[in-house]
């Protein structure tokens, strides 16, 4: 009998780890995995209004956009987990705390009216998650959260209600307890700050008990920290701008408006910081921005992909709620706006705020800028700056799977590091698809890390995990974190030999001559080209490749790497013509200059008067190996 009840105990435990294997990574059927999963016992047991919300999205009473649906499965997958005790899984949903949050919430009233707000499902979501799940200690589950939704839908009113709730009762008991609202200026942070203020003078006032507390704790609002000077714990106000992070550590961190801010180094401080804090919690509150090089828009799409791939456990103590759109299509279709407009489905706000939805769509419409529209009241991530080289949908159907590059003629590019630069290969290849005249880029990076400091801090910096990329780059050799030309001279031999190629040229900045090319020049057949860098000599290549991203006459792999770069690269002119420059000296673009240098002659090979098609200078380019193989095929005796 013992015997029995372990193995059904180890069966139960099996199941229980392997039950939720389910990869939404290429599918994205979110809806389909939820129906092959059977959540009676959960919907019997978690009857709280943030799970309904899930079900209620996923059995399609909810219209919610992809993100969503993947936030609510993720919801739901966890509390399965959480029902079976697995130690793969040490977290559960405490109905007590969720109980709590949203009573503390009913009490909390809406600055302008001055009267408690009762929250939609949506809003109730958000808190349920924040507060309910918790680890094994009872610390809440997850010390990062990034919540985003379009404009004007109240993302001031619930942070603020956090704000407080950590701010009266999450430091009962505690001294020297430090809570934080930031924004990225000044403004920005008194706006939220003023909110916070506002709600604890009137639940101070309303509640007795919060009032009794603020006398026990001589609880002082003011200019810009909400202090509790007996047991000092305080509720302090700062902006990026004003960059004083330092020598805090923050129970509860609520940052608004964070997709604007380009340089996190602020961020880091804040994290670091809550290191050895208990029950911590870093809350990020924002729309999409014009700018997706930030590293809220690339934690989301890391948080997309975990989500998608949950069983995979590599983002437990991160929450991702983002209410957008789905499609750019759905500018003209205002009945799906409820995606990213949540308040739209509140009958009191309805009518206005569609109206004015509709106006700001309309008009955006008639002054060329409609983007703004699509980013801030649609909370779409658009992937371009009005100077962006290409379009994000431009980079992404230009991706294919496989391309057989062995034995095929090769303009290469070559973009020495400078500084912290990565040293960049590009490789472009002619080819026809059937009477269609195509090519096909390829890159190859060498990564230093000397600037950095080390190669964690390169890879945090850039945004790329370039250790998980060994197809695509190769951390240096260099004990010091250089790059070693040596290194980058002997992978392009091999690389070339290995694949057969031809190098119809070797093209490399004319202003960085270093003892790679002499060595290519002395020991290679190949044509080594200088290129200046200036707009009268890569104008022309920078159209060309542009203009076949554009037209989808060229192709790339899957590459993390080239597909920043590619998102990185801006236009810059002058009276000659246009090149390419990078947003901001910390991103990265030099996979795109090694390309263009490689499409400096590239783009002439189907032309008549291309090298590649002068019958005198055919030998020059051959191997021996071609040589070799053309006397053969011509019976030539030897």
């Amino acid at each position: 009998m013992f015997d029995e009840k372990v193995l059904i105990a180890k069966h139960a435990y099996l199941k229980a780890k392997n039950m939720d294997k389910i990869d939404l990574l290429k599918t994205k059927d979110v809806l389909g995995a939820y129906r092959s999963q059977d959540y009676t016992k959960i919907k019997a047991k978690y009857t709280d209004p943030g799970t309904q919300y899930a079900f209620s999205v996923l059995d399609g009473k909810q219209l919610s956009g992809y993100m969503m649906k993947l936030a609510c499965f993720r919801h739901l997958q966890d509390l399965k987990r959480a029902e079976t005790d697995s130690p793969d899984f040490p977290y559960h949903y405490d109905l007590k705390k969720v109980r709590a949050i949203l009573n503390f919430a009913k009490l909390c009233p809406d600055v302008e009216t001055g009267k408690p707000s009762e929250l939609m499902p949506w809003q109730k979501l958000i808190l349920c998650e924040l507060i309910g799940w918790r680890d094994v200690n009872g610390n809440k589950r997850f010390a990062q959260a990034i919540v985003s939704v379009a404009r004007a839908q109240g993302k001031t009113y619930f942070a603020s209600i956090i704000a407080c709730y950590s701010l009266l009762l999450e430091t009962i008991g505690k001294e020297n307890q430090d809570l934080l609202v930031a924004s990225n200026v000044t403004s920005q942070s008194q706006k939220l700050f003023g909110y916070v203020t506002t709600m604890v003078n009137k639940l101070i006032d309303t509640v007795p008990a919060f009032g009794q507390l603020a006398k026990q704790w001589d609880l002082q609002p003011q200019h810009d920290q909400i202090i509790a000077k007996k047991p000092y714990n305080r509720l302090v106000r700062l902006s990026n701008e004003s960059g004083k992070f330092d020598s805090y550590h923050f129970l509860t961190a609520v940052y608004d408006e964070i997709g604007e801010l380009k340089d996190d180094k602020n961020i880091s401080k804040i994290t670091s910081g809550q290191v050895h804090v208990d029950d911590k919690q870093f809350i990020q509150i924002s729309t999409a921005y014009p700018d997706p090089s930030v590293t809220f828009h690339s934690d989301e799409d890391m948080l997309q992909e975990a989500m998608e791939q949950d069983y995979k456990r590599e983002a437990d103590t991160y929450l991702c709620l983002v209410w957008a759109q789905d499609s750019l299509d759905e500018t003209f279709k205002p009945d799906t706006w409820i995606k990213s407009n949540p308040l739209l489905g509140l009958p009191s706000m309805h009518d206005k705020l569609f109206k004015g939805l509709m106006d700001e769509r309309d008009t955006k419409l008639l002054q060329g800028k409609i983007a703004d529209f699509q980013n801030k009241n649609m909370n779409v991530w658009l992937q371009e700056d009005v100077d962006s080289y290409l379009k994000l949908d431009e980079i992404e159907k230009a991706t294919i799977s496989h391309f057989d590059i062995r034995g095929r003629d090769v303009y290469i590019g070559y973009d020495l590091s400078m500084s912290s630069d990565n040293t960049a290969l590009g490789f472009v290849f002619p080819y026809f698809e059937g009477n269609e005249k195509k090519f096909h880029v390829r890159q190859f990076s060498f990564i230093p890390w000397h600037a950095a400091g080390s190669l964690e801090a390169k890879e945090k910096q850039d945004g790329i995990a370039y250790r998980d990329l060994p197809d695509f780059c190769k951390i240096t050799s260099h004990e010091q974190g250089l790059i070693s030309l040596d290194e980058v001279y002997a992978w392009l031999l091999d690389f070339v030999h290995e694949n057969n190629l031809h190098p119809v040229g070797f093209f490399y900045d004319a202003w960085h001559m270093d003892s790679m090319v002499q060595s290519l020049d002395m020991n290679t057949n190949w044509q080594i080209v200088p290129v200046r860098q200036r707009t009268s000599e890569l104008n022309d290549p920078t159209k060309f490749m542009q203009k076949l991203f554009i037209e989808g006459n060229i192709t790339r792999l899957d590459d993390p790497i080239m597909a920043k770069a590619l998102q990185n690269a801006v236009l810059v002119s002058d009276t000659i013509g246009i090149q390419v420059d990078k947003k901001r000296a910390t991103l990265k673009i030099d996979v795109v200059d090694a390309l263009i240098d490689g499409f400096y002659q590239g783009m002439y090979h189907f032309e008549d008067f291309a090298d590649v098609n002068d019958k005198s200078k055919e030998f020059e380019r051959m191997s021996e190996t071609d040589v070799q193989k053309w006397i053969e095929e011509n019976g030539i005796e030897f």
